[in-house]
């Protein structure tokens, strides 16, 4: 059970400086503990739905659209718009011009995929502003789990990825995510547009696990659009193909930074966009936290068992 979606109470534009403008949203309880929600993707934008996995009368819940993505602007989806400035660390460094602007003194951080990874290294990075973590779908971005997601895991759906390389045209010795974000910066829109097209079907793809039921698919409703479908496309492509900027291993090594934080990671036993491993990598060096693996489950919120974990969490950290 979810709680009833809140309208925000609060919102506005964060200005970066570096002309990067944040859509931000505060809901819930004004004086209520504060925590602040890490969207996926990278690109997919916080929507409405991550609202009702808080308690409104207990938590006061922040929200923000990622660089290029959503209602941030300059979008993404304008092939115009750079993505220099668009960075992990660029992200980290936007949470806390976000957390001081609100006047927060620090906060719990609840991500799931992409927001698993940026949660992660936001909290490393501040460790003395992290209350609680809850993360779900966990993936740290390394290069191997962007070759397994681009590449490997084609032995699930042979007929899938078969076209999905098809329309990437790779150069020789070119990796899939290099050639699709060759391709998204084409000069001839069709061009690019397909690629974002064949992204998202193939996102489509493997966010699904065989027998597990969603309650709605990836790109259903936001990938009929094509602006978001751009943004999408040409914003976790550029984040994939550099791994996140973070050196090999650098979250899993860097875990112990976060010991007295309380944390718990959720992962689907059958989750084959991001595999379990990465959480009980993390898990295993992280004193205090709480590994929780749903059996059966896939990728996402949406998956039985996954969403419920993910507020009993938060339900138990509001009452701490």
């Amino acid at each position: 059970m979810t709680y009833p979606e809140t309208a925000p109470y609060e919102h506005g534009m964060l200005d970066t400086g570096d002309g990067d403008r944040i859509y931000w949203e505060v809901c819930g309880n004004p004086d209520g503990k504060p925590a602040v929600v890490v969207h996926g993707g990278p690109g997919s934008g916080a929507g409405p739905s991550w609202r009702r996995s808080f308690d409104p009368a207990r938590y006061r819940v922040v929200l923000f659209d990622q660089r290029g993505c959503g209602r941030s602007k300059p979008s993404a989806g304008e092939v115009e718009t750079g993505l220099a400035a668009n960075t992990t660390h660029h992200l980290i460094t936007d949470m806390e011009q976000l957390r001081k602007h609100l006047g927060i003194v620090n906060w719990l951080v609840f991500g799931g995929s992409w927001g698993a990874t940026l949660g992660m290294a936001y909290a490393q990075a501040h460790p003395d502003r992290v209350t609680e973590l809850v993360l779900f779908s966990v993936t740290t971005t390394s290069c191997a789990e962007v070759d397994w997601i681009t590449e490997g895991v084609r032995v699930y759906f042979p007929e899938a990825w078969a076209a999905f390389r098809e329309a990437a045209r790779p150069r020789a010795g070119e990796r899939l995510v290099d050639a699709y974000a060759r391709l998204l910066a084409d000069p001839d829109p069709a061009v690019r547009e397909e690629a974002a097209r064949t992204w998202c079907r193939w996102e489509d793809t493997h966010v699904r696990a065989p027998g597990t039921p969603l309650v709605e698919d990836f790109g259903d409703a936001e990938c009929a659009d094509p602006v978001f479908r751009m943004a999408f496309a040409r914003i976790v492509t550029h984040y994939w193909r550099h791994a996140a900027w973070l050196k090999d291993g650098q979250l899993r090594d860097g875990v112990s930074k976060l010991a007295g934080i309380p944390g718990v990671l959720i992962t689907g036993g059958q989750d084959l966009s991001s595999p379990p491993d990465p959480a009980r990598a993390l898990a295993a060096g992280w004193p205090g936290c709480e590994l929780v693996v749903i059996e059966g489950a896939g990728h996402g919120l949406g998956h039985l068992g996954v969403g419920e974990a993910a507020q009993a969490a938060l339900d138990r950290f509001a009452r701490d």
